[in-house]
């Protein structure tokens, strides 16, 4: 059965590595106020940074989840 949960199977690194390709690290930065989208930007930095902060990673899944639409 087809999950209707568009982060079914999704890792918070695909995510946001689809993200940063899609919006590239300023255009993210400017739609999510956090460091580690602003300055010295990586994926690993901003993946520690994200499972660490659940209201950052919350903002990163809904707009992963918009983008898709």
């Amino acid at each position: 059965m087809q999950s209707n949960d568009p982060l079914h199977g999704k890792t918070l690194e695909t995510i946001l590595t689809e993200l940063v390709h899609h919006f590239g690290w300023e255009h993210l930065g400017s739609i999510i106020r956090v460091n580690c989208f602003l300055s010295n930007c990586s994926i690993n930095s901003s993946l520690k940074f994200l499972r660490k902060t659940p209201w950052a990673r919350k903002k990163v899944e809904e707009l992963y989840i918009k983008s898709l639409t």
